[in-house]
């Protein structure tokens, strides 16, 4: 079984910190934090979740930590469907139609669709069967070869730019369930990636997407949960379509 040490030694790394800037961050020493993470001295359970906090690392990731330094789990995985979890799930919902005719989709930690609007029915135009069926997952549909992919027009743009945040996320979260899934989607037929600005847009980089004969131009933003104290909020995404031209709003429009 592996200690909370090695586990903590190997956040730090992953960040990019050393034993003296993250004991200042931490209030404690660098001589404690070596100790600590050699196994010469258990850290109490604040002190874990205190390091847990500065090194940034996801709420599941804490509880690993927790249970490896021989603590109780500090934070409960509720599922979505829970009664707990109604009036979140209200708020999303409300949230997801309150954005129609725009296409609005919420995300767990590895991409799974747990929700969606009507809008995203032009999204999903045409896509096989086959990836449609539960679990829904937004980065495979996105990118396989029969989902949406054939219908992007700027693919060897969008492309490059959803596998470096998958990539940034794996950096961040170091998730195996992400890793997979990026060998996978990666390993997706695609054109060769493009990284011009896009003159129309350069603000942000649109998704141009063709439907019925048009292409509609949208902006994607990523929304989460402040300060979450349960699993699965924490690993919650709302992701948004944005109109990113007149031309798309006036096609959307009743």
């Amino acid at each position: 079984m592996t200690t909370v040490g090695p586990l903590l030694r190997g956040w730090r790394e992953r960040r990019r910190m050393s034993q003296l800037e993250l004991s200042l961050r931490a209030d404690s020493s660098a001589r404690h934090i070596s100790f600590i993470e050699t196994g010469r001295a258990r850290p109490s359970q604040a002190m874990v979740l205190r390091l847990a906090e500065h090194l940034e690392v996801p709420v599941r990731e804490r509880n690993a930590l927790l249970l490896a330094a021989g603590y109780a789990p500090a934070y409960p995985e509720t599922p979505l469907d829970d009664p707990a979890m109604s009036a979140l799930r209200a708020g999303i919902e409300q949230l997801l139609t309150g954005y129609e005719p725009y296409p609005a989709l919420v995300m767990n930690g590895t991409y799974d669709v747990l929700a969606a609007n009507r809008g995203i029915a032009l999204l999903l135009h045409g896509v096989a069967e086959h990836l449609l069926r539960p679990p829904l997952n937004a980065l495979r549909i996105t990118l396989h070869p029969e989902g949406i992919a054939p219908r992007i027009q700027n693919l060897g743009q969008w492309r490059p730019h959803l596998l470096e945040q998958l990539e940034r996320q794996i950096s961040m979260r170091g998730s195996q369930r992400l890793r997979e899934l990026y060998e996978e989607v990666s390993a997706y037929p695609g054109p060769a990636p493009e990284h011009s600005a896009d003159p129309m847009h350069p603000f942000a980089l649109p998704m141009r997407i063709e439907h019925e004969n048009q292409v509609l131009s949208f902006i994607s933003s990523v929304s989460t949960f402040n300060t979450p104290m349960d699993v699965t909020v924490s690993e919650l995404a709302i992701e948004t379509f944005l109109p990113a031209d007149p031309e798309t709003v006036k096609a959307l429009m009743p």
